[in-house]
């Protein structure tokens, strides 16, 4: 397989609303929610975009998605009310791992960035596994890739 690492110019959008059980007492987004949210929208990409059934993919395929990686930059407040663009992208397709980067627009300004690297596990044993053949195609759709048969 080869290893696909030129960003993505498709992104999975979807808007989310700022709710109260959010923010910390100041009205302000407290961060730890922010990586809650993102954990929800990638079960909605997988869903949405994707068309692989992430309740399945866990639950009875066996497949884990840990996160392996997260980066966060905190750029401007989210506050309560806020609506918020989530915007996905995929920035590489590995052999076992995807590396996504998330961008939340509100009101015209960029309130955050986070990249995060997923990698696929099977069953119990806790090491990785090559990304199923399913979610690879998927993954190269979204994208608007078809995988080199040179790797």
């Amino acid at each position: 397989m080869s290893i696909i690492e030129s960003p993505s110019t498709n992104l999975f959008s979807k808007i989310r609303k700022v709710h109260f059980s959010h923010c910390d007492p100041a009205g302000i987004v407290f961060f730890p929610r922010y990586l809650v949210l993102l954990n929800d929208l990638i079960e909605d990409w997988f869903n949405e975009a994707l068309h692989v059934d992430y309740t399945e993919l866990i639950t009875v395929r066996k497949i884990g998605l840990p996160t392996v990686r997260l980066e966060c930059d905190f750029l401007s407040p989210g506050a309560f009310g806020t609506t918020i663009e989530w915007q996905l992208s995929v920035e590489r397709i590995g052999n076992s791992s995807i590396a996504l980067v998330v961008h939340g627009l509100a009101d015209g300004v960029r309130r955050f960035k986070l990249r995060t690297v997923l990698v696929t596990t099977g069953g119990h044993q806790g090491g990785s596994i090559p990304l199923p053949a399913d979610l690879r195609e998927a993954l190269l759709r979204f994208r608007g890739e078809q995988e080199s048969s040179g790797d």
